[in-house]
């Protein structure tokens, strides 16, 4: 793939078969249909948990919205998504109206694919482009000023734990008292080896070397790019960190050696406590009440990241391609589901916290019941506020898969770290090269 230069967009952060409608492909007859009063069919295709069809928004904008009806599809990988995606905005067919773009893909959108997507700014979207936060804009802009996606959510950090699992092992099973206990990520798994001491057979401390992985390169500024927009992943000292901490977690024992969002094993452990902690973005929040159902209320628990640090994994988009027959239709609704109105009620229902200034502001004070309620919305706010500004490069995805993948062959058929992390390194520049 190839991976023109450019200055890397700054920000802090974070389910598919795409859709094939009529509205999408070639079926419809364009915002014509809108302009003329007639019903328009609107595709949205989105990975994971946007929250917006848990929160019912899809129904409600349509009881607003005489004639248009929404048809929504989501993929629950985002590594399986945007390659689908990419195939379809390459034949310019099988795209629907209104498509997420995960925050680690957003720089390849503004470098390599401006051309496929569409700006806002000439759209009915073109207000609502100013109510996000600094950085959250200008990651979505091109250097000539188009603006291609709309945020919908960032990715501030927290750790998630099975607080009965923690009782049982004698462990700080308290918010404060288990952030105490863990000032940096040495401490976090060195309650990890007492855990393993007293805990019962096929539970694991962290769910996976990978999601550990992905935390701790989350409280870092200049992760894969430098600020030139130069890959530096292979020689910046605190990606080789990130890494080596969570191969030790995986070959110590620690993990549950589950590829996240891939092994069914991983959604059945947050019901079955096969792993008592993961690193919780903000929208996990959602995928743990989804997973561990209503059984799981009241035994899960947030805290904030080893040290009270910030940082931020994920977040994503809305954004419209070129190959839509029905863009101003599509801008109204992702400027309405963006809006801080909507971002508000999604983080209450599902946590994914917002991208907007007003709602970020009103949701400072939110607790979640199911988490024992949990002072999310201060967890949430504290690290989103402390955390760093974050470099991004168009290849950020491919190199966050490879590092996850080689962390699993280090968890699953016992490669060495510094194999695994050669490997991980000659995949990216075969791919980014």
């Amino acid at each position: 793939m190839p991976t023109p230069r450019r200055t890397a967009a700054a920000l802090a952060a974070v389910a598919t078969s795409s859709v094939l409608l009529l509205s999408a492909c070639g079926g419809g007859s364009g915002d014509a249909d809108a302009a003329a009063g007639g019903p328009v069919e609107l595709g949205v295709s989105l990975f994971g948990t946007f929250g917006y069809d848990e929160v019912g928004l899809f129904k409600e904008y349509e009881a607003q919205n005489p004639g248009v009806t929404i048809k929504y599809e989501s993929t629950q990988g985002e590594d399986k998504y945007w390659p689908a995606l990419q195939t379809r905005l390459a034949s310019g067919s099988g795209v629907a109206d209104v498509q997420g773009i995960e925050v680690a893909r957003i720089s390849d959108v503004v470098t390599n694919q401006p051309d496929q997507w569409t700006d806002l700014r000439d759209t009915p979207a073109a207000d609502a482009v100013s109510r996000y936060i600094g950085w959250k804009e200008a990651a979505a802009t091109t250097p000539d000023g188009a603006v291609l996606g709309l945020g919908t959510d960032i990715g501030p950090m927290g750790l998630c734990y099975r607080s009965d699992l923690l009782q049982q092992a004698g462990l700080p099973a308290d918010p404060a008292a288990l952030s105490a206990a863990m000032p940096d990520w040495n401490a976090f798994l060195a309650l990890g080896e007492r855990f393993k001491a007293a805990a019962p057979a096929g539970t694991a401390w962290h769910d996976s070397a990978g999601g550990l992985y992905n935390a701790i390169v989350s409280q870092q500024q200049q992760i894969y790019y430098n600020q030139g927009g130069d890959l530096v992943f292979d020689s910046n000292p605190a990606v080789r960190s990130a890494f080596d901490t969570a191969a030790h977690a995986g070959q110590s024992g620690l993990t549950a050696k589950l590829e996240q969002y891939v092994d069914p094993g991983w959604d059945q452990g947050f019901s079955s406590g096969s792993f008592a902690t993961i690193a919780c973005p903000s929208w996990m929040i959602g995928y743990i009440k989804g997973k561990a159902g209503d059984g799981g209320s009241g035994k899960w628990n947030v805290t904030s990241l080893p040290g009270g640090a910030g940082g931020n994994w994920g977040g994503a988009y809305l954004g419209i391609p070129q190959a839509s027959k029905h863009k101003d239709e599509a801008a109204k609704l992702i400027a309405w589901l963006t809006a801080p109105e909507q971002q508000a009620k999604v983080f209450r229902a599902v946590g994914n916290f917002p991208s907007t200034t007003d709602a970020i502001a009103s949701v400072a004070d939110a607790t979640d019941p199911y988490f024992d309620n949990a002072p999310i919305g201060k967890i949430f706010s504290e690290s989103a506020k402390n955390a760093p500004v974050q470099i991004l490069g168009p290849e950020d995805g491919v190199i966050k898969n490879a590092m996850v993948q080689a962390l699993l062959s280090v968890e699953t058929t016992g490669a060495t770290p510094d194999a695994a992390w050669n490997t991980a390194v000659g995949n990216v520049k075969n791919q980014a090269g």
